[in-house]
């Protein structure tokens, strides 16, 4: 007896795959890496940073989820 999969668990396969052969979202970044992904200069950046808006993590990096935070505000 053959198996045959539905459009739905073929979409569902498909959309796994494709999420495990993206390359993985770094924990953090730096402030250049923060800039390219709100689409902003690094002073714009920096200025964000003043405001209290994003800041810096133990290592000197910024978390990605306050880069997604603010990419959602917008």
């Amino acid at each position: 007896m053959g198996y045959q999969m539905t459009e739905e668990l073929k979409t569902a396969v498909r959309a796994v795959e494709l999420y495990a052969a993206r390359h993985p979202r770094p924990v953090q970044v730096t402030i250049t890496q923060a800039a390219q992904m709100l689409g902003l200069s690094r002073p714009t950046v920096r200025n964000l940073m003043k405001a209290g808006k994003l800041s810096f993590n133990g290592c000197g990096l910024i978390p990605i989820e306050q880069v997604d935070r603010l990419l959602m505000a917008e």
